[in-house]
């Protein structure tokens, strides 16, 4: 048995195909109600919004990366190619010195533009993967010198609670983008997050949210996705080193990009702890939620008091796993109006960007295997909470986090404003 799990272990160290790894070791393919594991996935919508871009009577756009060359970049790049967005010619990748190879499907390779604000004069669209501070130094000054319509979307935290900057999921708050020079893409768990939570919203009401997320790796970058292939490779490779055969931890297994060892592991520190105990990354989850539901970003009691609709409580447990690309959150809701799992079900079914997998009898529901490399979040799990009774949920979600987490939505959120 052992023998049998280290051999798994080493296959998912090596990116292979989970499918294809198991077929390896067992000799029978690996059933699945939903799709072959090994073939990429997207959605069955996965034009329709770019074709609305050129039906609107506009030229091709003129589109710039900076920093092509991370995974949320790279990302980009494949929604760019997927989705065909109009751009006129390969999109310019800019970086800080210039000279690197960016690989494309469509354009062959690419190589990178030293960034300066004027190289970008005249653009229509620019993306940014690339620092906070770089954004809050240069996205104003980028924004001030795009075409007309022009529209930067930022990638980092810097900007998402700033006045005047939209913060948007496309499908949720898209009336945002209208206007808008500058606009923040929000933190991947709360972007998944909202893909389920805001029809409900619209349906029943929300009063409370608990959220306990399941995050990847590759919330830390192409490094963080490295450090846990190398830490599982060395955990099940190198004999006892590091891990017995009974399980139990021996020498720690090298770490730089998280607070511990990912590997074998699970580690409830995401971002930087704050004074009421949380850590930031779960105190994102509760200001964006607020801002892309229209409310204040920050909590005040006094200020929520005299609104005409009472903001959703929300409290979030925010934990790294080791998988390498998809996020999964175990989501609780009391609402405001009586619910039940068919009436869920039936305000969720349908809702852009958003797959029902509920079918526990088929073994149906959201799981990272499934989810990663599709465009659609995943929802499951549906079922009555004991605690809130006929007014609580609970549900399981799950979304790709370079995809609707990052790329794919700041790729929404340029074609909502181009349509």
């Amino acid at each position: 048995m052992v023998s049998f799990m280290k051999k798994v272990l080493l296959a998912l160290a090596l990116a292979l195909p989970v499918a294809d790894a198991l077929q390896s070791l067992s000799g029978r393919a690996l059933a699945s109600p939903r799709r072959s594991l090994s073939r990429p996935y997207r959605s069955a919508g996965v034009r329709v919004v770019s074709a609305t871009v050129m039906a609107a009577g506009g030229a091709p756009l003129k589109v710039g990366i900076v920093g092509a060359t991370g995974a949320v970049g790279a990302e980009i790049i494949g929604c760019l190619e997927t989705r065909e967005f109009p751009c006129d010619g390969p999109p310019v990748c800019f970086g800080s010195s210039g000279g690197k190879t960016v690989a494309t499907a469509n354009w062959g390779d690419i190589t990178t533009e030293k960034f300066s604000v004027d190289a970008v004069t005249g653009f229509d669209v620019v993306f940014l993967a690339a620092s906070g501070d770089f954004a809050e130094e240069y996205a104003d000054a980028i924004g001030s010198v795009l075409a007309e319509g022009g529209v930067v979307v930022d990638n980092s935290s810097a900007l998402r609670y700033k006045d005047g900057v939209p913060l948007v999921v496309p499908e949720v708050n898209g009336d945002q983008c209208e206007g808008a020079s500058v606009i923040a893409n929000p933190n991947c768990t709360t972007a998944i997050a909202l893909m389920a939570l805001y029809p409900l919203f619209k349906e029943f009401g929300l009063k409370k949210v608990i959220v306990s997320t399941y995050q990847a790796a590759s919330g830390a970058g192409a490094a963080g996705m490295a450090e846990l292939r190398d830490g599982v490779a060395m955990a099940s490779t190198e004999g006892e080193k590091y891990v017995d055969s009974m399980g139990r931890f021996k020498e720690k297994v090298p770490n730089s990009e998280f607070a511990h060892p990912l590997a074998f592991n699970v580690i409830p520190h995401i971002d930087k702890f704050q004074a009421n105990g949380y850590t930031k990354e779960e105190m994102k989850v509760t200001w964006e939620c607020r801002k892309i539901l229209g409310f204040p970003p920050i909590p005040d009691a006094a200020a929520d008091a005299k609104l005409d609709t009472a903001p959703p409580k929300v409290s979030c447990t925010a934990v790294r796993i080791p998988t390498l690309r998809a996020h999964s959150e175990a989501i609780t809701i009391e609402t405001v109006k009586p619910v039940t799992p068919e009436a869920a079900r039936k305000a969720l079914t349908g809702f852009p960007g958003l797959a029902i997998a509920d079918d526990t009898d088929a073994g149906l529901y959201p799981m990272p295997i499934t989810s990663t490399g599709n465009y659609d979040v995943e929802v499951g799990r549906i079922r009555q909470n004991d605690v809130f009774g006929d007014r609580g949920l609970d549900f399981f979600i799950c979304g790709d986090q370079l995809l609707r987490g990052a790329a794919l939505n700041a790729v929404l959120i340029a074609e909502k404003c181009k349509a």
